[in-house]
């Protein structure tokens, strides 16, 4: 038997409680992990809450992410005692996934643990880190340069953002970061924020073009806010565009992408090939300054994640939030 929370949907209605499970109830997989931490992204606040229908199959442990030591395989690139990691692949939509002390997974699903980090530290990274770390590279291999201006990040509160202005300011760049909490510019700074501007300016429609500013954007948000962002980026610029925090919606025009040649990459964090994942690990190992990962991370039990997932999506909760399944 293992502790984890469990999502069930019947008669009853949509409920998540943290149980204790079998292990013969695990599903089909042919690595087991004893997990370590876990940690909660946007989506895992939405599956605990039944928000929005994440969760495709029923009952399900939710958890996009996790990390822990391999207990059994019989995939040939893992052995007992390996240190591994997992982002996506449909873990805790359709797939039993990471807020409990055991997984089974696809071992092809799994990367190594980087040598820089601890468990805790690599869910502190988590999904959220990650998907950073792919717009970061968006952006470097469409041959943006610190020189070149201003890179916005939106949503910089959140994990995506808080992790994006680390990187981008450890990298040179001048960061300006989108927020709509006017009280945590001091923390964004330290971050590596050079300027704070309010949400607002982006959340409400704008015009299909405005005036040129930023060179490069990565945007958690969507809706309008990605709209804006998009009129308002300098010529060959680029958008990371990553999250969905304002709405999945695009109401935007052609304007930028015809006159401006701006380009919109869509950043896939959940089925990315493992070289991309494996390029994405390496440079976070290389790029990420520890001491700011622990500035943004916050630690809860197992069963704090049932509240702190509501809190999540009322954009209540600062930077990571990584989660001690074995407390």
């Amino acid at each position: 038997m293992f502790n984890g929370i469990l999502i069930n949907k019947d008669e009853a209605g949509y409920r998540a409680s943290l149980q204790q499970i079998d292990e013969a109830q695990l599903p089909e997989g042919d690595v087991t992990v004893r997990v370590d931490w876990s940690t909660l992204n946007y989506k895992d606040g939405l599956a605990i809450t039944g928000k929005s229908p994440v969760v495709r199959r029923f009952p399900m442990v939710p958890g996009i992410d996790f990390a822990g030591t391999v207990t059994a395989s019989s995939h040939a690139s893992w052995q007992v005692g390996d240190k591994v990691i997992l982002n996506g692949w449909g873990v805790g939509e359709t797939h039993w996934g990471g807020l409990a002390q055991v997984a089974r997974v696809k071992g092809d699903w799994l990367v190594p643990q980087p040598k820089a980090f601890s468990t805790r530290q690599a869910m502190a990274i988590g999904t959220a880190g990650y998907t950073a770390m792919l717009c970061v590279l968006a952006l470097e291999k469409h041959g943006i340069k610190p020189t070149d201006g201003e890179i916005l990040v939106t949503g910089a509160n959140g994990g995506v953002g808080s992790v994006a202005i680390a990187l981008l300011a450890k990298l040179g760049y001048t960061v300006v970061a989108s927020t709509g909490r006017a009280a945590e510019e001091a923390h964004l700074k330290a971050l590596g924020a050079s300027a704070i501007i309010d949400r607002n300016e982006f959340s409400a429609p704008g015009k299909p073009i405005g005036k040129e500013r930023w060179a490069g954007v990565v945007d958690a948000v969507g809706s309008h806010t990605l709209a804006n962002a998009c009129a308002t980026t300098k010529y060959r610029g680029a958008v990371a565009a990553c999250g969905l925090a304002q709405g999945m919606d695009f109401p935007a025009s052609v304007a930028p992408f015809i006159l401006r040649g701006v380009t919109l990459y869509g950043i896939d964090s959940v089925m990315a090939p493992l070289a991309v994942r494996l390029e994405a690990w390496e440079r976070l190992g290389r790029d990420l300054e520890i001491a700011k990962l622990d500035a943004i991370t916050r630690e809860i039990s197992l069963a704090e994640a049932l509240t702190v997932g509501a809190e999540l999506l009322e954009g209540k909760v600062r930077g990571r939030v990584v989660v001690d399944v074995n407390r």
